[in-house]
């Protein structure tokens, strides 16, 4: 049973984020109650700049905070349809886009060139060993890569303990951010020799998990 919900969720995630893209935000703020966000814009207070390469930007939101805060932001996302979401969003909020079509796996960008790597709710490929190498190759020396992987509701309410069931049973978010979990979320990027700090921001009666990522090379603090 648990194959056929992950084989039906997978497909529905895909046109959600393709054909269907203009539904992406309705679905978001109605499965997370309205603080889908909230929850993106938790990375902001860690964020190096100015050169910031977001990846999977979606529809554009967190572009447009960055550019509202003086950043220099660069999106970088494989749906045209979310490209043309987030282009919309710029130029709706008075910002040129710097928004390009391709994959993480190879990233179109020279060397060392971001202070910045930001990927909010990315899904699998960002655990991937080919995406991680072309993260640090992209990296200036003292960058840093964020990565907001999930974020649980705490079940005060009765529609708070319904929701927070339905992204357990539907695999979108751990029952809770607990030791066990972190870990084995941090693993991966700790393999392609990333140092691994964890952040556990609370925020709307929900915990939003950030994982920030220094190569060996880079011993500075956030």
């Amino acid at each position: 049973m648990n194959k056929i919900i992950t084989a039906v969720l997978k497909i529905f995630f895909q046109l959600l984020y393709h054909q269907f893209a203009w539904l992406y935000d309705a679905v978001a703020s109605l499965v997370s109650l309205g603080r889908w966000k909230d929850w993106i814009l938790a990375a902001l207070p860690f964020i190096r700049g100015p050169r910031i390469l977001e990846i999977g930007h979606g529809p554009g939101h967190l572009q447009v905070a960055l550019a509202t805060r003086g950043w220099n932001p660069t999106g970088l996302d494989a749906s045209p349809q979310m490209g043309r979401l987030a282009f919309h969003q710029m130029e709706m909020h008075g910002y040129d886009p710097g928004l390009v079509n391709g994959y993480a796996k190879i990233i179109p960008f020279a060397n060392q060139v971001f202070d910045t790597v930001l990927a909010t709710f990315p899904t699998e490929y960002i655990f991937e060993p080919a995406a991680l190498s072309e993260v640090i190759r992209i990296l200036k020396p003292d960058g840093i890569l964020l990565v907001l992987p999930a974020a649980v509701i705490n079940p005060i309410r009765p529609l708070d303990r319904f929701f927070a069931w339905l992204f357990r049973i539907t695999r979108q978010a751990p029952g809770r951010l607990d030791s066990a979990y972190i870990d084995s979320v941090s693993q991966p990027f700790k393999h392609a020799g990333f140092e691994i700090e964890t952040r556990t921001i609370a925020t709307h009666n929900s915990q939003v998990l950030l994982l920030i990522g220094r190569t060996f090379s880079d011993n500075s603090a956030c």
